[in-house]
């Protein structure tokens, strides 16, 4: 009988839970950073309308993700967010008022009224961004935790430069991601303005994707310790380079959907790349690898385990259905409406 290993499980599902995140809400965080790039009021409200159905729905992976966090490896989720307690209250500040944005943008006509929040829509959105990149480059070079699993630092100790590196990295991504997810919404003028913002941001994304793997080999070279022990992982890296190199050729080619599932792939293959680095930790100590909360050591009973794998076997395939049936529902270019945004 084959036994499962439910904290390799859960492991991956958070993985899967956040690679959704990134992918779906990566594109709405990239339309914020590119909204001040429009001149006009029409233009702006339809980038605002492109992801106006589906924002909500999309964050609902992230609290999903989190949620999972936190009855998987409580351990693990008690450390991040006491110690990350001031940077997560930022996100959350950056996530709410894009959400208020969104909904008192087109409340007034006046001209002030809407350039204020054009400016909170896109500031948020790229700050967001950011935020969650200089998380992951934080994880990856570890942060000081000692054998209590308590964060020793503050703020000012995770912005140092490689997570800050990550971090523009990840706002480079998701505005490339967001700019192709608008070629495929957009017509006209708007839409070969939005083609030359593609370019401009898949350019960006190539150079500090190259400047960050470069970097990370030097100053994290455990980051491909698993790489011995797990050599099929090499396939994910060449798929993610292929996936990476067809976005400029569907562009070329303005193909969107094509340039948009490449760069959806391009987002996944990055964060499994990342998860086969961290594996089996979760959080990695700076101060000694004996303090790194893992997999096993953070996690929550087997009991526990088991009972929420049965929960996501059933309420997954619903996430997934909703998610599918609202994009459907979507398709098509966006039109501005009296109800629109």
């Amino acid at each position: 009988m084959m036994t499962i290993d439910y904290n390799l499980l859960w492991f991956f599902l958070v993985g899967v839970l956040l690679t959704g995140y990134a992918i779906l809400d990566g594109f709405d965080l990239g339309v914020g950073s590119l909204h001040l790039f429009t001149r006009n009021d029409h233009d702006r409200r339809i980038l605002m309308n492109s992801i106006g159905p589906v924002w909500d729905g999309n964050e609902v992976w992230l609290v999903t993700g989190g949620g999972a966090l936190f009855a998987a490896f409580p351990e693990a989720y008690a450390t991040a967010f006491s110690g990350f307690y001031l940077a997560f209250m930022l996100v959350l500040f950056a996530l709410i008022f894009r959400a208020v944005a969104l909904e008192f943008r087109s409340k007034r006509p006046e001209r002030l009224w809407r350039g204020f929040w054009d400016v909170s829509f896109s500031v948020a959105s790229t700050l967001a961004a950011l935020l969650f990149g200089v998380a992951v480059g934080n994880m990856i070079q570890g942060v000081p935790v000692g054998a209590d699993r308590e964060f020793v630092g503050n703020l000012l100790t995770l912005l140092t430069p490689y997570p800050l590196l990550v971090g523009v990295l990840t706002v480079a991504m998701f505005t490339m991601h967001g700019g192709i997810f608008l070629l495929h919404k957009t017509e006209g003028e708007l839409h070969q303005s939005v083609r030359m913002w593609c370019w401009r941001a898949f350019g960006t994304f190539l150079a500090l994707y190259m400047i960050t793997t470069i970097v990370t080999l030097i100053l994290v070279p455990n980051a491909t310790r698993n790489f011995a022990d797990f050599p099929w992982v090499w396939i994910v890296v060449a798929l993610t380079v292929l996936a990476i190199a067809n976005i400029p050729r569907a562009l070329f080619h303005d193909l969107p959907l094509r340039a948009f599932v490449s760069s959806a792939a391009t987002i996944a293959g990055l964060i499994f790349l990342f998860g086969i680095a961290m594996y089996p930790n979760l959080i990695v100590s700076s101060l000694g690898p004996e303090f790194n909360l893992t997999a096993d050591n953070a996690a929550s009973s087997q009991t526990t385990l088991k009972i929420m794998a049965i929960i996501a076997a059933i309420g997954m395939p619903f996430v997934m259905t909703y998610t599918i049936v609202i994009y459907w529902i979507f398709r098509g270019k966006t039109q501005i409406a009296p109800t629109s945004y």
